[in-house]
């Protein structure tokens, strides 16, 4: 009997270990976390403007081994034990100072991150994995469309900061109320546009105004990312109402309205995958 070919021995994911350099509390929902060190060595970003980080938050009362192994845990180790993932975007990258800084919506005590990001402390450290990522501005494209609350702002404004010189850019972005709003222009000084909350439903005001646009001529290039019940809208109105090819939009839902994160995951690509079969009909 012939030897089998030996297949390649799985390697665990690369996980990255920083240290909090610094905080800053950028609005009443947002706070931004600086981490660096030497454990970032090996980080990189490619092209991308929605790159992305999992960190990886601890069990309470659990000591893993090390040097930390995602796989030697999961083997060794009980589900309930397992570290939490929640996936981040990556506000900025300055590989010459070494330092990633991610921006984190909190809610009080409500969910995992941000109540870390909010109790952070100098020193901290925080393993994450990654990264990934998939968008950016087209220089191709005749127009941008950039569309999402708060979840969405830290890729929205990298996108901005990112744009090609005369993009025409149409940028909206749904936050609780004016305190929320941050300053992010393209490098020829188009802004976002603020949609204001309040005691409205998540995402009503964004698929109002996005629906109410006059979409200029040509090409466009569209991110639309956030609660996924409107995302799930502004896919329709996209793709079946404006005909517009799924190859010129990233669009995804990064939460959504109800659900922990961990359920969220669960069910996201199934819920996806409806979707685009319910949605893909009316746009061919």
């Amino acid at each position: 009997m012939a030897d089998r070919a030996e297949r390649p021995a799985r390697t665990s994911p690369k996980v990255h270990e920083a240290q909090v350099v610094r905080t800053e509390r950028l609005t009443p929902h947002m706070v931004r976390v600086v981490l660096g060190g030497d454990g970032l060595a090996a980080f990189d970003l490619g092209g991308y403007t929605d790159h992305y980080v999992k960190l990886v938050f601890p069990a309470e009362g659990v000591t893993y081994p090390e040097p930390f192994d995602m796989d030697r845990i999961r083997e060794e180790l009980p589900r309930d034990q397992w570290p939490a993932n929640r996936t981040y975007t990556v506000r900025t990258w300055d590989a010459a100072h070494r330092e990633l800084t991610v921006d984190f919506v909190v809610h009080g005590d409500e969910g995992l991150a941000g109540p870390w990001a909010a109790r952070a402390r100098v020193g901290d450290t925080m393993r994450l994995l990654g990264p990934g990522g998939g968008y950016a501005p087209s220089p191709e494209a005749d127009w941008h469309l950039l569309a999402g609350d708060e979840s969405a702002l830290p890729a929205i404004a990298a996108a901005m900061e990112h744009m090609p010189p005369g993009a025409v850019v149409h940028a909206f972005v749904e936050v609780s109320g004016p305190d929320d709003e941050q300053k992010s222009v393209t490098p020829d000084g188009a802004e976002i546009t603020w949609l204001h909350r309040g005691d409205r439903p998540v995402g009503e005001a964004l698929v109002e105004a996005v629906t109410a646009l006059d979409f200029p001529e040509g090409t466009v290039c569209a991110f639309v990312h956030g609660e996924a019940a409107c995302v799930k809208e502004l896919r329709r109105l996209l793709r079946v109402e404006r005909q517009i090819p799924k190859e010129q939009l990233s669009i995804s839902g990064y939460w959504r309205l109800g659900k922990t994160d961990e359920a969220w995951r669960a069910v996201k690509r199934e819920w996806n995958e409806q979707v685009e079969r319910e949605q893909e009909g009316g746009a061919a």
